[in-house]
């Protein structure tokens, strides 16, 4: 098997964005939600205008894995105002971190949170957090493995219905 590289994507990765995007999407929660729902949220947040906005975002950055030229997974950190919840300036969030299924237990999730510990060491980054569906064993079970704890929770809508997602932190060692 080859290795696995992590890249910073760009504009000109917006289809495969959507397309990672979309099919990881549907793959984890097309069984525990309406078509209906699933359509409304992938129509929103992975459409050209919204991906774009959010790919020139100087506060965001997207990261590509790539296996063999095949795009397989995705992560997207925020900073600042970029946040989906502003915890703090010296916070990063993960938004997302998307793997086709077909490449899960290959450790690409893991390449990713070794990409933002990396991007942690160079910018002043205080703690990492993210917000992870309740009902999401596989995510909150890695995400501990990771040393991420729980410290709040917030209401996360999916069209009409309402969930709760928990989140959660990394502290940085400040050296």
């Amino acid at each position: 098997m080859n290795k696995i590289e992590i890249r910073k994507a760009s504009l000109s990765d917006l289809e495969s964005l959507q397309k990672i995007g979309s099919q990881t999407f549907m793959e984890t929660f097309a069984a525990v939600n309406t078509p209906e729902n699933l359509s409304h949220y992938l129509e929103e947040s992975f459409n050209t205008a919204q991906l774009t906005l959010e790919l020139n975002n100087p506060e965001s950055s997207f990261y590509l894995a790539t296996l063999d030229k095949k795009n397989i997974g995705y992560l997207k950190i925020n900073f600042g105002k970029a946040q989906t919840e502003i915890m703090d300036t010296s916070a990063m969030e993960i938004q997302r971190i998307y793997v086709l299924q077909e490449f899960h237990g290959k450790k690409v999730g893991q390449l990713f949170i070794d990409e933002v510990l990396n991007i942690a060491k160079l910018n002043p980054v205080t703690f990492i957090w993210l917000g992870v569906w309740e009902q999401n064993h596989r995510a909150l079970s890695f995400y501990r493995k990771n040393d991420f704890y729980v410290f709040d929770k917030h209401v996360f809508t999916l069209g009409n219905d309402i969930q709760t997602d928990l989140l959660m932190k990394l502290q940085i060692k400040i050296r």
